[in-house]
């Protein structure tokens, strides 16, 4: 029994609403109390009551090298060292930016914020204020945060305007935004002709990340590239997931597409809150200072963030840490195909890189939909066998797992056995 983590969680109920920070902490999907976390070092951590854990979960994608790796930690370190925060430009910020101009082809010019919901809602009033446009075509399924237009789900027809997905969101803000099952281009090009001249850009994640995790048909992110030339309209890739966790160079590098605007976070902060969209010069150019599109941000480009992200794209690619997640992936999948063929239960394993996500219903899973076909009881069954026994999964279905460099062949070796007698027993 986590008895210290149950004595905390109840004293946060009583300040903090649901207890948690942030909703999907509560373990609402899955049942039960969250445990909360003393420590964490490589791939693993360590609850209150002492208890270890290997983590798939990485703080939810930004540990891709793990937990407090050295690197981080004395970079961290020497900059607190000459002020935590200044208000003022500093070299980091500059030196950050230059790198990610350098391995995103795409993007000419960044602006620094502090979260990938700021960056994608301020990505889209740039977009608005280029284009002078009003609408946004999304996907359901990809999230981009949770700012007012883009807290919205698929209206009752495929083509209708969206309707708000949370309490305090204006139906004004979700009338702007239409909602379309992701890999239907037939439905975007229909959407663009039915809203000629007035949709600003097509907003979604590359490889949806926030559903579970699937990824784009032949031809699907192609067709929205040709689509958004056509129409005059920006199309942006929100890559606060993959944005230098699956290559280098992110979604764009592997699929070989070039987005207008391009939303980061997660990896380039080390840890540490930060987010940043960029793009085409001309378009960013239209940002304030320089431009009418007003954007600010008391600790943007702070030297903490800064230097830890630095530091952490560096040792990537010091020590060629694609190369290394891909071959833990891999592994990992091998296992988990394994399993799945020795269960009783319908199971699709997805992975790219070193993200993964294992859900319980059969293929084809392409979009929000067939995700949603998913299991949940046995999920939960599932997700807590594998925390008794020291193996810490996303807890819901609708979530992605992620591998870090200090994982060891070993550990996906133990999760992948301990995960496979937990399937075989459900």
């Amino acid at each position: 029994m986590n008895r210290r983590s149950s004595q905390l969680f109840g004293r946060a109920q009583k300040r903090i609403p649901g207890g948690v920070n942030s909703p999907v902490r509560a373990f609402r999907n899955v049942g039960g109390e969250p445990f909360f976390v003393e420590r964490a070092a490589g791939a693993r951590i360590w609850d209150v009551d002492g208890k270890e854990y290997i983590d798939y979960v990485g703080s939810w994608g930004p540990a891709i090298l793990g937990h407090a790796p050295k690197c981080i930690v004395d970079a961290v370190r020497d900059a607190a060292k000459r002020g935590l925060s200044f208000g003022i430009p500093n070299p980091l910020e500059v030196e950050l930016a230059e790198l990610i101009c350098q391995w995103i082809p795409s993007v000419e010019k960044v602006r620094m914020v502090n979260s990938g919901t700021e960056a994608a809602m301020s990505s889209l009033r740039l977009a608005r204020g280029f284009t002078g446009r009003d609408k946004i075509i999304k996907f359901d399924g990809c999230y981009h945060g949770h700012a007012d237009s883009l807290l919205v789900q698929a209206g009752s027809g495929a083509l209708t305007h969206g309707r708000p997905d949370s309490a305090g969101v204006s139906k004004s803000f979700a009338d702007l935004t239409i909602s379309l099952p992701f890999n239907d281009v037939d439905l975007v090009r229909k959407t663009f002709t039915e809203n000629r001249n007035d949709v600003a850009a097509v907003i979604l994640e590359p490889i949806p990340a926030n559903a579970g995790l699937y990824f784009a048909q032949e031809n699907f992110l192609a067709s929205l590239r040709e689509e958004c030339t056509k129409h005059d309209a920006l199309l942006i890739f929100d890559e606060v997931m993959t944005g230098f966790r699956v290559a280098r160079g992110g979604a764009q590098e592997i699929f070989g597409i070039q987005a207008d605007l391009t939303v980061l976070g997660k990896v380039i902060g080390g840890g540490l809150p930060v987010g940043a969209f960029g793009g085409r010069a001309e378009i960013m150019d239209r940002l304030s200072p320089d431009g009418p599109v007003y954007q600010a941000g008391t600790l943007s480009g702070n030297p903490l963030a800064m230097a830890a992200g630095l530091a952490q794209l560096h040792e990537l690619d010091r020590i060629d840490g694609w190369k290394l997640l891909e071959r833990l992936g891999a592994q990992l999948e091998q296992f988990a195909r394994d399993a799945i063929s020795k269960a009783k239960i319908d199971l699709t394993f997805h992975r790219i890189g070193s993200m993964f996500c294992l859900f319980f219903a059969s293929a084809p899973i392409v979009d929000l939909a067939d995700a949603k076909r998913s299991d949940l009881k046995m999920f939960t069954k599932f997700f807590h066998a594998c925390l008794d026994r020291g193996i810490y999964f996303a807890p819901s279905q609708f979530e992605t797992g992620f591998i870090s460099t200090a994982h060891t062949a070993d550990d996906i070796e133990r999760t992948a056995e301990i995960a496979g007698q937990v399937l075989c027993s459900l």
